[in-house]
């Protein structure tokens, strides 16, 4: 097929180039959200802590520095909020100054209620979990450097509590350690996993994006031999060409209506081959000193269905849009890449389905639908399991498969997808959704 270097579109790659650094930015968003969930409850737990011991057990707290210390951590959730909202980036150096952050305002309100002998010293462990999921090796151990500098000043400079009786102090310690273990167990459990979801999901990703990477230099390979072949079957294509001219022109062939018309279909083939070669090299970037062609969605479709039609008998591809399907007609530019990709798929589905297949084109918002409808056999469900993979077909010669591999990944730099499923009446359907935004023309597409 000709769609061996239809990997690059004029005018759409471009906008989908730096996916992984972005999504990566997107876990670190999640996490951020989490780490500012994990700070409300903190707050709120600290709130509550300081009430009981205070006012309910009568054991005095200082409670202006460490309601300072609240606000404190109010004002910081309120800067990660406008971070978030102004969609800046979160890198692992936001993540650890939050967590460190944390860290801090914990050792302060350790200080003012008793320091070392508090028991909600055991929370260092929470935040030295959260480093360990959220940080790079180095951020976690300065974070555990972190909390074990300040264990240690916390053993000799701290506000002790005054409580009355002394003897009761172990009871308390005992019951603020069963509420920390408490606590630390049911954050740990939940922010944890969710934390590792998120790690999980952009981990998924990257080994797709390195799938992706390998089959797009599989494509690559792909065009460069099909480049360098169509450089080689330009010489001999045209001197068939040239014979077949010279053939028309004896008498011999010229008196025989049923030899000119055979000889029309070839010079019609020729052509064709042509056509397809020059699509190759124009995909290649062979052609760059031309500028784009340009065209309108109606006329671009309308061409693609007329010239797979040429040479095939009347009736064999019914073509269904026009305005009510694909709405206002809008510039686009005339991408070889595309052509060559619905024409791939009508002559997969020609092999199959020679008696009869359908082309449906259509405009939902701002994407555009092609449909194309066999009455073949359909696929196995071990094609459609392994939809857009190379070859993946059940045609018997090799090399088969490629074309629904090309397809895919040339659809796919234009931001759009492919899928496929049988057809209850029998045969199969395969779509293309594509984003028009791909297509529309723009200025700078004059070059």
């Amino acid at each position: 097929m000709a769609l061996a270097q239809a990997a690059d579109p004029v005018n759409s790659i471009t906008s989908a180039e730096p996916v992984a650094p972005s999504h990566i930015d997107t876990a670190n968003r999640k996490n951020l959200e989490l780490l500012i969930q994990l700070r409300w409850m903190a707050v709120l737990g600290q709130v509550i802590t300081i009430a009981v011991v205070h006012f309910g057990l009568r054991i005095a707290l200082p409670l202006e520095p460490m309601g300072a210390v609240l606000g404190a951590l109010l004002a910081l959730n309120a800067l990660s909020h406008l971070w978030l909202q102004k969609r800046l980036q979160v890198n692992s150096q936001a993540l650890f100054l939050a967590v460190l952050l944390d860290v801090a305002a914990l050792t302060v309100q350790l200080y003012f209620s008793g320091g070392a002998t508090n028991p909600f010293t055991a929370l260092y462990l929470l935040q030295i979990a959260l480093a360990a999921v959220l940080l790079p090796g180095a951020g976690a151990w300065l974070i555990v450097a972190a909390t074990f500098i300040a264990f240690l000043g916390l053993i000799g400079i701290n506000q002790p509590l005054a409580v009355e009786p002394p003897a009761s102090l172990l009871r308390l310690h005992i019951m603020g350690m069963f509420v920390c273990f408490v606590l630390g167990a049911v954050l740990l459990v939940w922010f944890i996993s969710r934390m590792t979801r998120n790690l999980r999901e952009r981990d998924t990703y990257l080994a797709e994006l390195k799938q992706r990477a390998a089959e797009e230099d599989h494509i690559v390979r792909l065009g460069l031999l099909a480049s360098g072949a169509a450089h080689e079957l330009g010489t001999p294509l045209a001197a068939v060409s040239v014979i077949l001219g010279d053939w028309r022109r004896m008498p011999e062939i010229s008196q025989h209506p049923e030899m000119m018309q055979e000889l029309r279909e070839m010079q019609a083939a020729i052509r064709r081959c042509k056509s397809i070669l020059s699509g190759i090299l124009l995909s290649a970037g062979e052609a760059r000193g031309e500028a784009p062609s340009v065209t309108t969605l109606h006329r671009f479709l309308d061409e693609i269905a007329r010239d797979w039609s040429d040479g095939r008998p009347a009736g064999t591809l019914q073509y269904h849009a026009g305005s009510g399907a694909l709405g206002e007609d809008v510039t686009i530019v005339s991408d070889q890449a595309l052509k060559q990709v619905v024409t791939n798929l009508l002559d997969n589905a020609y092999e199959v389905s020679p008696g009869w297949i359908r082309l449906n084109a259509e405009r939902r918002g701002d994407m555009l639908r092609i449909e194309v409808l066999d009455l073949g056999p359909g696929f196995s469900p071990e094609m459609l399991e392994n939809f857009g993979k190379p070859y993946s077909s059940t045609k018997a010669r090799r090399g088969a498969g490629l074309g629904l591999f090309l397809v895919t990944n040339v659809i796919r730099k234009f931001g759009g997808r492919v899928s496929a499923h049988n057809r209850e009446a029998g045969g199969a359907t395969v779509t293309v959704e594509l984003p028009l935004a791909a297509l529309m023309y723009r200025e700078k597409d004059r070059g």
